[in-house]
């Protein structure tokens, strides 16, 4: 069969099934394959059997959210510096719920208990873990061990208990605490990013200066400017 492929169009084929097709012209393909294990996994958050959801194959598929999931995946992969895993893994469980949105019609799932939110003591248990571990390299996996609840539920549960999504607090105290060293401490710029969990100097600069607008050699200048003159008024 001939078919004219336009930009934007998707293609869906479930793991077991092959396809071909030659190509008229130069052309362009972001390929992302997923684990059936995420998929069987995130099935089960929204409730449903994984057995039963009907993955069938799907030819120039439109859909805006993948699209976008997709774009986010191509900038992510051209970027100077690596994103944080959490941000992968965020990625990741919204493509396969998408895809299962897709078997049922689009119909999107809803979460099962509303705005609901981590208890206290998850939320703090979440944290401590956050802060204790912000040297490593955080997936949304260990994250979800630690609160006791699946991937899928861990990402609604947290927005709506802090107003941000999972991926960008962590990032957020990556900077924080990175500044806090950088301020009060003379350790070279390369091991602070390694020690709060940066890919390298480079990495953890550019993502200051996205967040702050400020870089590292800024911050430890004024502080620098700062503390002479503490110093005088003790």
């Amino acid at each position: 069969m001939r078919r004219l492929q336009r930009h934007g169009d998707i293609d869906f084929v479930p793991v077991g099934m092959d396809g071909s097709w030659e190509d008229d012209a130069d052309c362009q393909i972001l390929r992302l394959s997923l684990r059936p294990s995420l998929l069987d996994q995130v099935a089960e958050d929204l409730g449903r059997d994984a057995a039963m959801v009907d993955l069938i194959p799907r030819l120039q598929l439109r859909d805006a959210r993948i699209e976008a999931i997709g774009w986010a995946i191509k900038a992510d992969l051209e970027a100077d510096t690596p994103s944080d895993p959490l941000y992968i893994d965020h990625l990741a469980n919204a493509l396969a719920v998408r895809l299962i949105e897709t078997a049922d019609g689009g119909r999107q799932h809803s979460e099962r208990s509303g705005a609901a939110k981590m208890s206290t003591r998850q939320l703090r248990m979440l944290t401590d873990f956050i802060e204790t571990n912000l040297d490593r390299k955080l997936h949304l996996a260990d994250l979800a061990t630690v609160a006791g609840v699946s991937m899928t539920r861990l990402k609604t549960l947290f927005r709506n208990s802090t107003g941000t999504p999972v991926h960008q607090y962590v990032i957020r105290r990556r900077i924080e605490y990175a500044r806090a060293l950088i301020a009060t401490t003379t350790m070279p710029a390369s091991e602070v990013a390694l020690a709060v969990g940066f890919a390298h100097q480079s990495h953890m600069a550019s993502t200051m200066r996205r967040i702050l607008g400020q870089t590292p050699g800024e911050i430890a200048r004024q502080a620098s400017e700062i503390r002479p003159k503490l110093q005088r008024t003790a």
